[in-house]
């Protein structure tokens, strides 16, 4: 199982490089240089082949090994940071957006088939909890490291060397997978071997309306689906746009890095493992429960906020704690959920799973995208405290839709503690 963990954790790990780069330090050095929040907001859409990659997903579970598409987008990763290296932000600023557009559209097929890799490897409730909380956490330190470390140094090693550090980060995983034994798992040899055999077939399979139709059967998918598009719209609002309000009024650019990318992200990493922990001990209808309830109270908190506008050691004080705790609830949040994705996802066909799980995964992304790009309008629209109060109520909505799942839809407690033998 260690293995498993180690394996899962470091391929996430440089998976949420690209989001560390685009989330973190591109809005900062862009605020800074005087950009309008609009502007920034529109910037998400170099995530945008993360909501594509459903569509080449059947591709990666047809075609190839895993190890071959590990190994082929990591290095792929490695020669992008390579050219950008190369790139000067200041003159080449649209370079630099295509070098994370191609970071994005790297990461996003080597998310098919790591999650193609963990829906094999993981089985029973313990081993599904932790893998997730692998997943959920790796990716976060890679986020904080991109987002934040880096943030925090670019000023003195420079942007150049920051992108070759990354070029040797990335070239050392790839040596790594390549020589992996986790992927000499049966388990999962297995699986690539009937989906070979079922690429020669004429099956229903080869269709995609077929395709779609056969994952939307699969029990608790619509309920899925549903909620992985919505359960982050209030959060994601508040956390994008709660930093730029601190940088206008309370923090620079440095301590903004230090106490949002670093800090904070580190109480997501706690909040992750915790729910890792206590999936193995409770249900997970009753953990999401409690959990969206706290989020909806942090929130009132951190609306509070948006009313004092002058600098003082308090109010600094009193932001970090308000994102420090938003950040910890989000990460248990999202380890319930992706726990809670790959659970319906095993109750597909093994022929469909890794187009089944990216499938919840692209609509989780497309959630959080499509609002992440409007919550910045919607504040320069209305301003910090109206766009707030709208954030509060979203994450209210959906705190009632995730309680009353609990007891009479897709989280009854008695149909999540059945896991896969």
């Amino acid at each position: 199982m260690n293995d498993k963990l180690v394996f899962l954790g470091l391929l996430y790990f440089v998976q949420g490089i690209p989001y560390g780069l685009q989330s973190s330090l591109l809005p900062v050095y862009l605020r800074g240089a005087g950009h309008s929040l609009t502007r920034i907001g529109f910037t998400k859409i170099l995530y945008f082949p993360w909501v594509l990659k459903v569509l080449w997903a059947p591709l990666v579970d047809r075609v190839g090994s895993k190890r071959r598409w590990l190994v082929g987008t990591v290095s792929g990763l490695a020669l992008t940071c390579l050219t950008s290296a190369a790139l000067a932000p200041e003159a080449h600023i649209w370079g630099v957006a295509g070098t994370l557009l191609a970071m994005n559209s790297l990461a996003s097929v080597q998310d098919i088939a790591v999650d193609g890799a963990a829906v094999g490897l993981l089985k029973g409730r313990g081993e599904l909890g932790l893998g997730n909380t692998a997943q959920v956490v790796g990716y976060k330190a890679g986020s904080v490291f991109a987002g934040g470390g880096l943030l925090a140094v670019i000023d003195v090693a420079g942007w150049s060397w920051m992108f070759m550090l990354l070029t040797f980060v990335y070239a050392g995983v790839a040596l790594f997978v390549w020589g992996a034994p986790v992927l000499d798992d049966e388990t999962v040899k297995g699986q690539h071997a009937d989906g070979s055999r079922r690429a020669g077939q004429p099956a229903d399979s080869m269709w995609p309306w077929k395709v779609w139709r056969r994952m939307l059967a699969v029990p608790g998918t619509p309920w899925t689906v549903l909620y992985v598009l919505t359960y982050k719209l209030g959060e994601q609002g508040a956390v994008t746009m709660f930093p730029l309000f601190l940088l206008d009024h309370h923090m620079t650019a440095r301590e903004l890095g230090f106490w949002n990318g670093v800090i904070a992200m580190g109480f997501s990493i706690c909040g992750s493992s915790l729910g890792g922990l206590l999936l193995a001990q409770f249900s997970i209808g009753a953990l999401m429960r409690r959990v969206f309830v706290l989020r909806t109270i942090s929130m009132v908190f951190q609306s509070s906020l948006l009313t004092i506008l002058e600098p003082s050691p308090l109010m600094k004080g009193m932001a970090v704690l308000s994102m420090s705790v938003q950040h910890f609830l989000g990460g248990l949040i999202t380890t319930l959920t992706f726990t809670t994705m790959m659970h319906c996802t095993q109750r597909a066909e093994e022929s469909i799973q890794s187009t089944h799980y990216s499938f919840l995964a692209t609509l989780e992304v497309l959630g959080k995208l499509m609002f992440s790009a409007l919550a910045g309008g919607v504040v320069d629209w209305f301003g910090f405290q109206v766009a707030f109060l709208f954030f509060l109520t979203l994450s209210a909505g959906t705190a009632l839709h995730v309680w009353t799942a609990t007891f009479t839809g897709a989280l009854r407690e008695h149909q999540l503690k059945e896991q896969p033998k």
